[in-house]
């Protein structure tokens, strides 16, 4: 068999893509998401392709649940055993506060406090024993927390990133008497210094472990009971994927699993697009979807990974992910107007149900879908997943009910107020990533998808200066490509935290050599085929005194003292612009990355598949019909994607309209047709 299914479940929408390496032949769907158990809608893209489980040799499963469970607080009850003295340090935090310059706002741990318990043991900060483990008091809390209905349990002690013996110790007994498997032990999931961290990590791991174990048996069950007899892979926060065997061990890294995997799919689209291989090496990726924009940086082909995740106020998650900012501005983000009278878009979504007006699934207040609809850019006879049609009349006064006339606008005005305060939060994302690290973005192209990305694309390339833009051949379907063509990859961490010159020579290579060890046996225990074994190596590092740390590529394992000073000094000039010889450098953390690297997936069969090209570029044309652009009225040529000649030009105003996407050309913009279906547009 070689056909391989990658499905993402989006906020509103699921999408499928399964690809036959032999045939060629590719098959998508894109089916509304199921809230209440995202299996429904993973089988229902299967249903809705023609793709019989059975037949498949692989499915590669991007999902929001672990993310979503957390954002809305649907996780399971868990009980801390820390050491004593230290059972708030989960809700005393770094004492910074939800409003900075406000005197009221309110923090809710993960882990009630009666939920927290301490026990007599300590190590102190090079490792050595202080107070001896008592296994007693261990054994009394596991029972106190199954008593008070703990379903999962963290154990977390004192410096156990340098010396893990009284945490193993401590999970060795829970799990004698836990009456599940979820026992998380805070080194295993974060080797770093900092409690705060490294205990919120491992909470977190534990609140969602449960309900990401029950999702993904329950999506096995199904797909058994269909034949599939495979491997289900799941995509993680750090791009690479993971077997769904033993994927709830670390659930923590499956958290934002679904903005990775599109992140993935655009270093790989644009290393191949263009006239010549790198040519887009540099890109920010851009995708919007019909609950949130997230937007990243790929430089040189690799997206970049960060370990300094804040999913939510006081929640830092310290495992590496797909360096990914996200906002509340999506398709369905509603838009309203506060009592000071200021027009707002998002962070509140219509999400799948009820959906935005034009839906018909009962929605009323409008959103940014329903204003690109009105501005013409959107063609009401092909939205997808419509289930009652709604009158363009009954969206425009929408419109005018809950934003024209608050502000005195009328239904057009209302909706290009909409797009343009939509298309500013959007901008300030990308500053985010890329001008607030250092980077300028005239520099990169941007890479635009999702289901609603190259609507705002253009507008929103103009407003950075970014040069071009480059919209893939299914821009509606990259996350679910991105699961087809993501490797196997785990992390690791380990601390350090000494002066260079304090340092053993061989302590780096020793470190680093563990590391590729244990990844090369979970790789092995996961039992999938993989075409050989990549590694990547990172030192995050400060100068002594600092609080904020930087991190460091490594090139070769066997780097020296002398190498490892030299590029931090690189690093440090790059992003600051200053040399600070007379301060001691500090190695804080070693990271690395394996890879087991799955087998290519061509790019080129899934330009093909969604591709009917004809003759000339006139043959493409559908329609016309008026688009609202800045400045008034365009009556604007309607191009059918699937039927553009391969290396067309054409220059905007233009819609190009495709099963998954309808992408916008401004006035002026100039478009061109790479050799895999890509649309390069010169802004």
């Amino acid at each position: 068999m070689s056909r391989i299914a990658g499905i993402d479940v989006g906020g509103t929408f699921t999408d499928l893509i399964v690809v036959d390496d032999h045939t060629g032949e590719v098959r998508i769907a894109k089916v509304p998401t199921t809230v209440q158990n995202q299996a429904f809608g993973v089988l229902a893209a299967l249903d809705a392709a023609g793709v019989d489980p059975s037949e498949l040799e692989a499915i590669v499963h991007g999902t929001t649940t672990t993310t979503n469970a957390m954002l809305e607080r649907k996780i399971a009850t868990v009980g801390l055993i820390t050491t004593r003295g230290f059972r708030d340090v989960l809700e005393l935090g770094r004492r910074t506060r939800p409003t900075p310059y406000g005197l009221k706002g309110r923090f809710v741990p993960l882990i009630e406090r009666r939920f927290r318990l301490e026990v007599d043991e300590r190590l102190d900060a090079e490792g050595e024993v202080l107070v001896p483990l008592d296994e007693a008091q261990v054994e009394a809390a596991a029972k106190q927390l199954i008593a008070l209905g703990a379903e999962s349990v963290v154990i977390h002690f004192l410096h156990s990133y340098i010396n893990p013996a009284h945490e193993a110790r401590a999970a060795e007994i829970v799990r004698g008497i836990w009456p599940n498997g979820y026992v998380t032990a805070g080194h295993t999931v974060v080797a770093e210094y900092r409690e705060y961290e490294r205990g919120t990590t491992a909470a977190v791991n534990a609140a969602i472990q449960p309900v990401l174990h029950r999702y993904i048996e329950r999506l096995r069950s199904e797909l058994r009971s269909r034949g599939f007899a495979r491997e289900l892979l799941v995509m993680q926060g750090n791009g690479g994927t993971v077997s769904s065997s033993i994927v709830a061990e670390h659930a923590v890294a499956t958290v934002m699993s679904g903005p990775a995997s599109g992140v993935i799919a655009a270093a790989a689209t644009a290393m191949q697009a263009g006239a010549r291989p790198g040519e887009f090496g540099n890109v920010v990726t851009y995708d919007m979807g019909g609950t949130s924009s997230d937007v990243a940086l790929v430089l040189r082909g690799q997206p970049s990974v960060s370990s300094d995740l804040e999913l939510e106020y006081a929640m830092p998650i310290h495992v590496p992910m797909v360096d990914v900012h996200s906002i509340g501005a999506g398709g369905g983000s509603i838009a309203s107007v506060d009592a000071s009278g200021m027009l707002k878009v998002g962070p509140e979504s219509a999400g799948a149900v009820p959906g935005p007006i034009c839906y018909g699934r009962g929605g009323t207040r409008p959103t940014i879908t329903d204003a690109n609809l009105v501005l013409g850019r959107l063609d009401p006879q092909r939205l997808l997943a419509v289930e009652h049609a709604v009158s363009m009349d009954a969206i425009r006064a929408a419109l005018l009910e809950h934003v024209g006339a608050p502000l005195g606008l009328d239904a057009t005005q209302a909706a290009a107020a909409i797009v343009r305060v939509a298309n500013d939060r959007m901008a300030g994302a990308i500053r985010m990533v890329s001008l607030a690290r250092g980077h300028d973005p005239r520099d990169f192209a941007l890479f635009a998808f999702g289901g609603a990305g190259p609507l705002h694309a253009a507008a929103l390339a103009r407003e950075l200066g970014i040069p071009r833009v480059l919209i893939p051949a299914r821009p509606g379907l990259t996350n679910a490509l991105g699961c087809v063509v993501a490797d196997l990859r785990h992390d690791f961490v380990a601390t350090v935290n000494q002066p260079l010159e304090a340092l053993d020579g061989a302590r780096v290579g020793d470190v680093f050599a563990a590391q590729i060890a244990s990844g090369r046996a979970l790789i092995a225990r996961e039992n999938v085929a993989v075409e050989r074994l990549e590694t990547l190596h990172r030192a995050d590092m400060q100068f002594q005194g600092q609080s904020h740390i930087l991190p460091v590529a490594i090139e070769s394992p066997a780097v020296t003292i002398g190498e490892l000073r030299a590029a931090f000094a690189a690093a440090y000039w790059r992003r600051f612009g200053v040399e600070l010889p007379e301060i001691r450098p500090v190695l804080v953390n070693l990271h690395t990355a394996v890879i087991g690297k799955r087998k290519p997936v061509s790019l080129r069969a899934i330009a093909a598949a969604a591709t009917a090209t004809k003759a000339t570029l006139g043959d493409a044309l559908r329609t016309t019909r008026p688009v609202w652009f800045d400045g008034g009225w365009v009556e604007t040529p309607i191009y059918a994607r699937e039927h553009l000649p391969l290396a067309a030009r054409f220059e905007g105003p233009a819609i190009v309209e495709q099963l998954d996407c309808t992408s916008v050309v401004e006035p002026g913009n100039r478009v061109e047709i790479d050799a895999i279906g890509n649309l390069i547009v010169t802004v």
